[in-house]
């Protein structure tokens, strides 16, 4: 997954208080950065699978993302309130609005965390063959790590931030570098022989990959975050929004286009570190181990940093009512370790019931299930944006305009749901009937604190 904000509880990495201001070049590049992570280094196996035909996806999971992260862009500019895609839903749907769409994006998060130790065993496993060497060793060393990650947060916030800045530079840098050099080594006849190895109509190949380009661009919901650390947020929100998912956009695409020109297609769709084995091939095995290495890295601090994110999650919610008391507890240190527990068995049991024969198609159905639940919320704040411009009496001008933006996005997030398969979006359908169900349960507390002023 591209590296997360935490929306669901207003914790976007922003620029310290009482400090100087953002440019708007600061502020694309704050957005790009935080996009970027470790969703892509496992993105040119699964794609090199469909062919390089599945590059068209891009394109189409490039312009819908723009319009998503515009959208949210303008959310952000009506409505300041803690909870993110929460708290817009709210405008328009109430307090049940709010729930559901909180709900369905911290599960989509407990998801992308197991998706993204799945990228840290693959490329673990090129210095441990024996990760991959059998699906439940490949699915234990999962539960290991997602246990060894959550244990290393009982230690507080402080060391996590920390690593977690660090950490995320050990992939953009080595994509980066693919991105702009690879091209001295790209071969237009490995590209070539690489296109359409399963003969997919032109139609087929721009829809063979949505989902999973579109998990590269999750997080784009957080831009609005750092509206309160720039000069003229009215103006450099929503350009920073769209030129930093222009520019990631731009990266990603280059980088899985040369990749497809460097390493030939069987091998690539076969690697379990696809980046890896790209360095290795334009230099030497060494080198691809420096990658590897690095990529591990990468993953383990943005894995490090989401158990935290998502137990934090947990904890606000659960001061809010909305999960039991259990997950508001706290160590010392301000960790809130039962919580993490708690997660972590429960990403365990995710890692059980996906595992699959080979990382890439437990990657995938990770993916593709993390989409739907993540996306739902994203047309549910979409919709919501309507009425906050008519609340804020915006002109017929910027209302049509905005609204055209807004459902172009919507358009793309339900196009997107329908492509991630049927498994994905049955998945989703069950979730989001659990969350009524639970919003059934919960409901009478907020009911009764909304009609306490009144009496």
């Amino acid at each position: 997954m591209a590296e997360l904000s935490a929306t669901a509880t207003g914790g976007a990495a922003a620029a310290p208080v009482g400090k100087k201001k953002m440019s708007l070049i600061q502020l694309t590049f704050l957005v790009a950065v935080n996009m970027m992570g470790s969703g892509i280094i496992m993105l040119p196996t699964n794609m090199a699978q469909v062919g390089a035909i599945s590059l068209l996806s891009w394109l189409v999971t490039a312009v819908g993302s723009m319009a998503i992260a515009y959208g949210f862009a303008q959310c952000g500019l009506y409505n300041h309130r803690p909870g993110g895609m929460a708290a817009y839903a709210e405008d328009a749907y109430g307090r049940s609005g709010y729930f559901l769409v909180f709900f369905l994006y911290f599960l989509s998060l407990l998801i992308a965390n197991v998706a993204i130790g799945i990228s840290a065993i693959g490329y673990l496993a090129g210095f441990f063959p024996i990760l991959t060497s059998t699906p439940f060793i490949t699915c234990m060393g999962l539960i290991g790590l997602l246990w060894l990650t959550s244990a290393a947060n009982f230690g507080g916030p402080k060391i996590t931030g920390r690593i977690g800045a660090v950490t995320v530079w050990g992939i953009i840098l080595p994509v980066g570098f693919l991105s702009l050099f690879g091209w001295f080594w790209f071969s237009p006849d490995t590209f070539s022989a690489a296109w359409n190895p399963n003969d997919l109509t032109l139609r087929e190949g721009m829809r063979s990959s949505i989902s999973l380009t579109l998990w590269a661009f999750l997080g784009m919901e957080s831009a609005a975050q750092n509206s309160d650390a720039v000069e003229n947020p009215k103006r450099d929100v929503p350009l920073a929004c769209m030129f930093g998912t222009l520019g990631a956009a731009f990266i990603y695409i280059l980088s899985t286009a040369v990749i497809q020109g460097i390493v030939p297609n069987a091998d690539l769709a076969a690697s379990t570190g696809p980046f890896a084995l790209a360095f290795a091939q334009m230099f030497n095995p060494m080198v691809g181990s420096i990658v590897m290495a690095l990529a591990v890295l990468a993953c383990l601090g943005s894995l490090l940093g989401w158990q935290f994110t998502i137990a934090s999650t947990a904890k606000s919610a659960s001061l809010d009512r909305m999960m039991p008391p259990i997950f508001s507890k706290v160590n010392g240190m301000g960790a809130p370790v039962i919580g993490m527990i708690i997660l972590a068995a429960a990403q365990s049991g995710l890692a059980l019931m996906t595992m699959s024969p080979s990382l890439s198609e437990q990657f995938s159905a990770l993916v593709n299930l993390a989409v739907v639940t993540n996306v739902i919320p994203y047309v549910m704040a979409l919709s919501a944006l309507l009425v906050m411009m008519r609340t804020a009496k915006v002109s017929s001008g910027k209302f049509r305009t905005t609204t055209a933006i807004a459902f172009l996005g919507m358009a793309y997030s339900v196009y997107a749901i329908a492509l991630s398969g049927k498994d994905a979006v049955f998945g989703g359908t069950m979730v989001m009937c659990v969350g009524f169900v639970i919003w059934a349960w919960i409901s009478p507390r907020f009911m009764t604190a909304a009609r306490a002023p009144a009496t």
